[in-house]
C-alpha cells in the first residue's frame, strides 16, 4: 500500500490532486499493483478524503507533553512517534496535524508503523489538507523513502 501512496504522490501533486476512484484504480492496476493493494490503498485515501475537519479543534494549545495511548504505542514505532513530537516542536506540523496523521496511521492496523512509513502518512494528510507544501517539507519527508525505493 505504501507504494501506491508514493507511486500517487509522485505521479498527481503538481496536478495538486488525483483521479477519480474509479479512474485511479484503473491506473494503479495497468502500473501492475495487486488488487488487493490497490484496495487498501483506496480505503485508506477515501478516509483521508472524507476527514470531517470539525471533528478536530480549530487549534490546540501546546501547554504540555503529548503522551500516546497504548494503541498508538503498538501501531506507531517509538522513532516515528519520537519525530512526530519534533515535527510539531519545530512548527512544521500543527498539533491539531499531529492528531490527524496519528489517527491515519492508526487506521491503518499496522503493527510498529516505521518512520518512513509514517513520514509518508504525513506526507499524504499535509497534501490533502494544503495542497501547497513547503518544498523543504517535503524533501525531509522523502528522502528517506527515496534512498528505500519503495516502487
Amino acid at each position: 500500500m505504501f507504494e501506491i501512496l508514493m507511486f500517487l504522490f509522485e505521479n498527481y501533486f503538481d496536478a495538486d490532486s488525483y483521479p477519480e476512484t474509479d479512474k485511479l484504480e484503473r491506473k494503479l492496476s495497468a502500473a501492475g499493483f495487486e488488487d488487493d493493494d490497490i484496495s487498501e490503498a483506496l480505503t485508506w485515501l477515501s478516509a483521508l478524503q472524507q476527514q470531517n475537519t470539525e471533528c478536530y479543534p480549530s487549534r490546540l494549545e501546546n501547554t504540555g507533553q503529548r503522551h500516546f495511548a497504548e494503541l498508538e504505542c503498538q501501531r506507531i514505532s517509538y522513532e516515528a512517534r519520537q519525530f512526530l513530537l519534533f515535527a510539531e516542536q519545530q512548527h512544521l506540523i500543527s498539533a491539531v496535524e499531529r492528531e490527524m496523521i496519528v489517527d491515519h496511521a492508526v487506521a491503518l492496523q499496522h503493527e510498529n508503523l516505521a518512520l518512513d512509513k509514517l513520514k509518508l502518512v504525513m506526507l499524504m494528510v499535509l497534501w490533502n489538507r494544503h495542497h501547497d507544501l513547503d518544498q523543504l517539507l517535503i524533501e525531509e519527508l522523502l528522502t528517506p523513502l527515496q534512498f528505500a525505493q519503495l516502487h
